[in-house]
């Protein structure tokens, strides 16, 4: 038998021996049955804390559900596209926030006014969303579609 051949016949048992014991040191947890690489995938970080979680998730919303809040008056609305796309129409109200100078830590969300963001088609407000969302770890609100699905609904425009 070839040295290549045996290495490849032995890896599988080497690789299970490298994983050493499967218990924890309290023994609260058992992977014998468990696939390769359990072990990694379950780990805590290196201070025993556990592993961070994915951002909290964006809440689409419609056009006609944003102009309800709009409406009932404690929303804020932030418009995350460039200087040249606001001059063309923007959501009356909204505050302009380009993505690329978008800090959702100087946002200052005291006035207890819920944040909605937006953009053109909705990738950007997504982007935006997940660094809010990164800071406060609480869901953050989105224009689903943006602007683009705000006018095709007839809502209203205001030019700047």
């Amino acid at each position: 038998m070839t040295r290549l051949r045996l290495a490849l016949l032995l890896s599988p048992a080497l690789l299970l021996a490298a994983c050493g014991d499967t218990q924890e040191q309290g023994g609260s947890r058992d992977t014998s049955s468990a696939p390769l690489g359990f072990e990694l995938a379950s780990a805590a970080t290196s201070d025993g804390a556990a592993a961070p979680t994915a951002a909290a998730p964006m809440i689409d919303l419609t056009p006609e559900q944003l102009a309800e809040r709009i409406k009932a008056g404690n929303v804020r609305v932030i418009d995350v596209r460039t200087a040249e796309e606001v001059a063309a129409g923007t959501i009356p109200g909204a505050e302009h926030i380009p993505l690329d100078r978008f800090d959702p830590a100087k946002l200052g969300a005291e006035d207890g006014r819920e944040i909605v963001l937006y953009c053109r088609s909705g990738r950007r407000s997504a982007i935006a969303g997940a660094m809010l969302a990164e800071v406060t770890g609480q869901p953050v609100q989105h224009l689903a579609g943006g602007i683009t699905a705000w006018e095709a609904a007839g809502q209203p425009v205001e030019k700047r």
